[in-house]
């Protein structure tokens, strides 16, 4: 029996309000309910957003440092930072140093925050514009590199595919006739909800790094 050979499969957005809608037991008949549908879908990601990770919105990133840089401004689609270094050429060899986050107050207290050397902290500041504080400020040339998590592309044109990892499709299925069944299907959306859920933790569950973790307790004398 032969197989297709392709693993290419994914759903167009007119697509996923389609299945979504038949999950809400009706068919979609009016271009307002697409238009509907497609604010919901975008609504969708940004509660994606709030539930945790998605490693297929993490990406590298770097930032130039030349001396007195104090501040980085991040891309507006960037959530939040994970994790970052600052790159240097030591002896015409790259080291990428590890550079401490701190939260608001504790960068707040820091009495000189115009002392200038190669930065060991950075605080994060999450606001429409997300923008990156270094202490101490670069006093030369070095690389901030960081992994971001991104925000995840809004549903745009009908026609294009979601912007979802294949394994989170089922989910955003679901997820979408959860949502548009509080508009349109009141007597299903306890069922749709569960069904949801289910679905978001199943995904969530396998959307992880699998890579070996090694935990040694301190002792102390």
């Amino acid at each position: 029996m032969a197989t297709s050979g392709t693993t290419v499969f994914n759903l167009h957005i007119d697509d996923l309000v389609e299945e979504s809608f038949e999950r809400c037991g009706m068919q979609m008949t009016a271009g307002y309910q697409l238009s509907s549908a497609r604010r919901s879908l975008n609504l969708l990601f940004a509660d994606w957003a709030n539930r945790g990770l998605n490693l297929w919105t993490i990406e590298e990133a770097t930032s130039a440092l030349v001396d007195g840089t104090r501040t980085i401004t991040l891309a507006t689609d960037t959530v939040n930072v994970l994790s970052a270094v600052v790159r240097d050429t030591i002896n015409g060899e790259q080291q990428d140093i590890n550079i401490e986050r701190i939260g608001r107050e504790e960068y707040l207290n820091l009495p000189n925050k115009l002392t200038k050397a190669r930065p060991t902290q950075y605080y994060v500041e999450r606001s429409n514009t997300p923008t990156v504080y270094l202490y101490p400020t670069s006093g030369s040339s070095y690389t901030f590199v960081y992994y971001r998590i991104r925000r995840i592309e809004d549903a745009g044109d009908y026609t294009n595919t979601s912007d979802v990892n294949f394994r989170f499709l089922p989910c955003l299925v679901s997820g979408l006739a959860y949502m548009l069944s509080l508009k349109y299907a009141a007597d299903r959306v306890g069922l749709l909800k569960q069904i949801y859920e289910e679905d978001f933790q199943k995904a969530a569950m396998e959307d992880r790094d699998t890579a070996s973790s090694y935990f040694v307790p301190q002792v102390e004398y």
